[in-house]
């Protein structure tokens, strides 16, 4: 028998299955998907049909285990489990959905074996008596979905076989047993309904994202298998990958229906995709590049950038792009961080400059020397940084003139004229200072570098302009002095984090490409921006209204985390990078863990004292120890990421430090600060030092009767670092502090504390 040409593949939820089996018989698995390719009809291998069903079959994956698989035509086939023998013969369920057209398949006696085991408790029985017992006849829980008919639950594209267990549903811990098996868009919907959004709000944001464009056969399962909905794993490595990598770093990889629709979608613009902590925004982004380069003629140039806010998070998107599409997909892309691009454009402009480049602390640290020289205490030296930077340098502003017109909005304290004109010194005095000293700031780079491109972009619309006067013909002297052609620098741009650029930035991301269909891409959710830099992209000629998407569904973290994390944020407004309001709404995780706990102690020593406890504590519990690498520990400041270093070192734990450029280490507990967490993902997330006047700091606290709307922007962003913190784990987040809570930890962090014992 011919068997060349034997396709096999594996269902999402058989993927997740495989993950939770013994090691030896995964191998044994991977062993039966290469056998099966060879020869399905294998003796060994045993495979046959199901008794009463045209298209079930089992197959032998070892002694104890069998693989179940449909056949969806004559040589294509789908596992869609991995069982023990016994449970070969369960009562299962499959089909085609009628909303998504995906496959999707159901062990009923697993699911209601789920739900069953999480039924509550029995009231206890009262004391012996002589009078005769009755037991009163307690109120039948009302069932969660009663509001809801089979039909409503259908066309949001719930699984039909699970409707009966769906009617005997009461609790929240019933529901959680059955989205455990059930097929992913039912336990999305039942989630969302649970959570309190209206049949509408489902449809719009669970249902209709992921529905098919096309009339569904119900009979038609090759049809199905090729349609997003069915999620599958087609390959040798890919399988490899999902076998060793486990459950926690599966969602890094994986494109939601949802998310394949934003990746492939054509924008006559600029775009952008929003959404929560761990929905995947990066790993839309990474899908849209290597979309992107797909459509590109052939070459050896590099025409679309990925770009971010720094050097660590750069360095991993690289990486992750080389995984997702090898050697020659990143041949073919720009991969930075935006401030090493900015500085690379304002060098080849100006090559003998030898300016060292400063951060925002040196900065600062420079105007209150300033100041200092001037005797001048009528100005605060943050102040007078964040006004430099965000409205002369942001907006580019070339003169006292301009400066006196130019725009505050979110600046908070209203200055005068005059005051305008003693700023405007006082800024001339500071870039003559850092000139003497041979500084720079990555402000006035990035306002440098925008500047240059802007300039290039008006020379080759110029040209442009003078080629069609001229009838479409080319005149060589109107080219740039190198005598080469001059275009832009990229056609594509993807911007990630795209909530914590700068204005200069994107100023200079705008001229980096032709206007047109799919210029610029970007993700980020202004809920985690963790810098001051407030934008609004129209006003810096980058116009996004109407391509603005947002993702809702989280991969990473658990709903209890999530609603502890929420709470964090209170009832703080965001904006949406366009001068509307962002939110969260709609924002879930069908993910299920234990609740966040908070540990209060009496003072800092104790508190790194508790920490070191509760990581022995979990390498004494077999159920509990994992790899160091995968905990985390972040603290408001450096300092007291090097003290809390030390007291794990007298305990014999090994620790890490998270840098600017990421680990410096590759065993041993992660420690740094909050900032330095964003973007990276843990199983166990510990936050310490999470105390009033830390977080926030006091600094900030005095400034609410100063300067109210500049308080408001710091606690928001005080609050984003810490709702940043929390996000970054799958499992558990541990809230440690000392004295008195921090303000934004409300009772479901610190209403019954651990306390040292």
């Amino acid at each position: 028998m011919n068997t060349s040409g034997v396709t096999l593949r594996l269902l999402d939820k058989a993927d997740k299955e495989i993950l939770k089996l013994p090691r030896t018989v995964k191998g044994a698995f991977f062993d039966f998907q290469h056998k099966f390719r060879s020869n399905p009809h294998t003796t060994g291998l045993k495979l046959q049909q199901l008794k009463g069903d045209s298209r079930l079959w089992s197959a032998r994956v070892n002694d104890e285990y069998r693989a179940l698989l449909l056949r969806l035509a004559d040589d294509d086939w789908l596992i869609v489990s991995v069982k023990h023998r016994k449970d070969v013969y369960n009562r299962l369920s499959y089909g085609v959905n009628q909303v998504t057209g995906g496959i999707e398949y159901v062990d009923l006696e697993v699911v209601e074996d789920s739900v069953l085991r999480r039924l509550p408790a029995p009231p206890a029985q009262t004391p012996a008596s002589t009078e005769p017992y009755t037991p009163a006849q307690p109120e039948p829980p009302r069932p969660l979905f009663a509001d809801w008919s089979d039909e409503q639950l259908s066309d949001l594209g719930v699984a039909e076989p699970l409707l009966p267990v769906i009617r005997t549903l009461a609790t929240e811990d019933q529901l959680l047993g059955l989205v455990e098996y059930a097929p992913q868009l039912t336990g999305e919907v039942l989630l969302a309904l649970f959570d309190g959004a209206s049949y509408d709000d489902v449809l719009d944001q669970v249902t209709r994202p992921v529905a098919a464009t096309e009339p569904v056969d119900p009979d038609d399962f090759e049809a199905a298998a090729q349609r997003p909905a069915t999620v599958v794993t087609t390959t040798d490595d890919a399988l490899k990958e999902a076998l060793e990598s486990g459950d926690f770093g599966r969602w890094k990889v994986f494109l939601h229906p949802t998310q394949a629709r934003l990746v492939e979608r054509r924008y006559n613009g600029p775009a952008r995709v929003g959404g929560g902590p761990g929905t995947g925004k990066t790993i839309v982004a990474l899908h849209r590049v290597r979309h992107l380069v797909r459509q590109l003629p052939p070459g050896r140039d590099k025409p679309v950038l990925l770009t971010t806010y720094n050097k660590n998070l750069a360095a991993d998107l690289r990486a992750r792009l080389l995984e997702l599409g090898g050697e020659e997909l990143l041949s073919r892309v720009e991969v930075s961080h935006v401030d090493q691009l900015a500085l690379r454009i304002v060098r080849e402009a100006e090559p003998g400059s030898g300016k060292q480049t400063i951060d925002d602390s040196q900065a600062v640290r420079e105007w209150r020397g300033l100041l200092d020289e001037l005797g001048e205490d009528g100005w605060d030296a943050e102040f007078l940084h964040d006004e430099w930077t965000q409205v002369i340098l942001g907006q580019a502003v070339g003169t006292r003139t301009d400066y006196f017109r130019a725009r505050r909005a979110g600046r908070g304290r209203n200055i005068g004229r005059a005051e305008r004109a003693e700023i405007w010194q006082l800024a001339e005095r500071f870039t003559q200072r850092l000139d003497r000293l041979g500084r720079q700031t990555w402000d006035q780079v990035a306002e440098r570098a925008a500047r240059l491109e802007i300039g290039r972009e008006q020379r080759i619309q110029n040209i442009a302009r003078q080629r069609e006067e001229a009838g479409g013909l080319d005149n060589i002297h109107l080219q740039d002095g190198s005598g080469g052609w001059l275009r832009h620098r990229y056609r594509h741009i993807v911007v990630d984090e795209a909530q914590d650029l700068r204005p200069a930035h994107w100023k200079m991301l705008r001229a980096m490409a032709p206007r047109g269909a799919d210029d610029l891409f970007l993700v980020g959710d202004t809920h985690q921006r963790i810098y001051k830099n407030q934008v609004t992209l129209g006003s810096l000629g980058i116009n996004i209204r109407g391509r603005s998407s947002k993702l809702s569904l989280s991969y990473r973290t658990t709903r209890q985390i999530l609603r502890s994390a929420l709470g964090v944020l209170g009832e703080t407004a965001y904006d949406d990078l366009d001068g509307s309001e962002e939110t969260l709404a709609g924002y879930r995780s069908v993910l299920s863990g234990g609740l966040p706990a908070g540990h209060a102690f009496p003072d800092w020593t104790s508190e790194r004292e508790g920490v070191a406890a509760l990581i022995a504590e979990w390498d004494a519990d077999t159920d509990l120890a994992i790899a160091h690498e995968q905990i985390a520990i972040c603290v408001p400041t450096n300092q007291m990421a090097a003290e809390m270093a030390y007291t794990l070192k007298l305990h014999g734990i090994d620790s890490v430090e998270i840098r600017s450029d990421g680990p410096n280490g590759s065993t041993g507990v992660h420690i740094g600060t909050m900032f330095r967490f964003k973007g990276l993902e843990y199983q166990r997330m510990v936050i310490a030092g999470v105390t009033d006047g830390l977080v926030p700091r006091e600094a900030v606290n005095s400034l609410r009767d100063r300067d109210p709307v500049r308080h408001r922007h710091e606690i928001q962003r005080a609050r984003s670092l810490l709702f940043v913190a929390a996000t970054r784990a799958r499992d558990s987040v541990d809230v440690f502090w000392h004295g008195k809570p921090s303000p934004f930890l409300d009772d479901s962090w610190v209403a019954s504390p651990t306390s040292p014992s």
